[in-house]
């Protein structure tokens, strides 16, 4: 099938070369399962003009030649290098978009946001992935119930691959998986971002719409890292609606806009913005303030994606190691529209 759509996109010519955009070398990757196409293209220049173009010309040969199935083709930022690093192997070829999941102080719920989020994309029909960077706090294993998952490494062509986790569709790698808990504190620097990279690069992604990444909370060398690692489509900051969460928010949000990283915001999730008790559907109580991630989007000209309430299920899933988001329709609905949200963002700046 791979073989088909290569020669399928052998008849794409690029206007400035007069070449064809395989023996370029402008496929990335390329994937079919499950009634889906997906191509990942990455031209020579960072803004090739003809890109979108050629991304149109693939997308409708292949429509024509795939007639039913879902087609994906994304165009890859950077240049022809396929990394960062070009001499590091990677496993990431497969992933068309990895969205940034950050907070500018803890507890405010970004792993559990997270992790709804990701089921949220699985029942709207991507291929999900969630890399949980968060080595001061992994709780991506304990969300998805796979706390006692030990990662297997398999050599393929003569280097190691980590095989991810997998609980409900979703593929997971967490630092959780190689540190013990009362270990997380201690993990500092270079040995922390020397362990990341590992599982960036090494863990048996394959072919992936979105890979979520549970950053840590606030800002400093671990997301620096990360950033200059992963190619990050868009970050989403979680909040609360305090305003001490919100003022965090600030941070967070100017991490990523700094002129030197230049990753786009996709929105500010506020998250436990009021309590319903199930007795009293009609009641919102509004516990932790209201409203101030919204009023602080709104002031910075960053989209507000959506507010996620605090409903028993959540906190349940949480602790059972099944995300609310696949088992409560409340919840599902809440994330949806979020999901929704960030899906048509990065679609749109891809």
């Amino acid at each position: 099938m791979e073989e088909k759509i290569k020669r399928l996109l052998a008849s794409v010519v690029h206007p400035e070369t007069g070449q064809d955009i395989v023996s370029s070398g402008f496929i990335e990757h390329t994937a079919s399962a499950e009634g889906k196409v997906t191509v990942v293209l990455r031209f020579a220049k960072a803004r090739d003009p003809f890109a979108v173009k050629i991304k149109n010309q693939a997308e409708s040969l292949l429509c024509e030649a795939f007639p039913g199935a879902e087609v994906l083709v994304v165009i890859k930022e950077g240049g022809a290098a396929p990394r960062p690093e070009p001499k590091l192997k990677t496993t990431t070829g497969g992933i068309a978009r990895v969205i940034a999941v950050a907070s500018g102080k803890g507890g405010v719920g970004k792993s559990t946001v997270t992790a709804n989020l990701a089921i949220a994309l699985r029942n709207m029909g991507f291929r999900v992935g969630v890399l949980d960077a968060d080595i001061y706090g992994p709780s991506q294993p304990k969300m998805f119930g796979v706390e006692g998952y030990v990662p297997e490494a398999v050599a393929e062509d003569g280097v190691d691959h980590i095989v991810p986790a997998e609980s409900m569709d979703v593929k997971l790698m967490s630092i959780g998986f190689f540190i013990k808990p009362t270990d997380a504190l201690l993990w500092r620097g270079a040995m922390a971002v020397s362990a990341l990279k590992q599982m960036i690069h090494q863990t048996r992604w394959g072919t992936l719409d979105f890979l979520l990444t549970d950053l840590p909370p606030g800002t400093g060398d671990v997301h620096l890292s990360i950033i200059s690692e992963l190619k990050i489509d868009a970050a989403v900051i979680v909040s609360t609606p305090q305003q001490i969460a919100v003022a965090d928010v600030v941070r967070g949000v100017e991490m990523f806009r700094n002129e030197n990283v230049n990753i786009p915001v996709a929105g500010i999730v506020e998250n436990m913005a009021w309590f319903t008790p199930a007795e009293l559907p009609e009641n919102r109580y509004y516990i932790f303030g209201r409203g101030g991630a919204r009023a602080y989007a709104e002031k910075n000209g960053v989209e507000f994606l959506g507010e996620i309430p605090i409903i028993q299920s959540i906190m349940d899933g949480a602790d059972a190691g099944t995300p609310a988001a696949g088992i409560d329709f409340r919840v599902e609905e809440h994330y949806r529209g979020i999901a929704e949200k960030i899906v048509g963002k990065v679609m749109k700046n891809g």
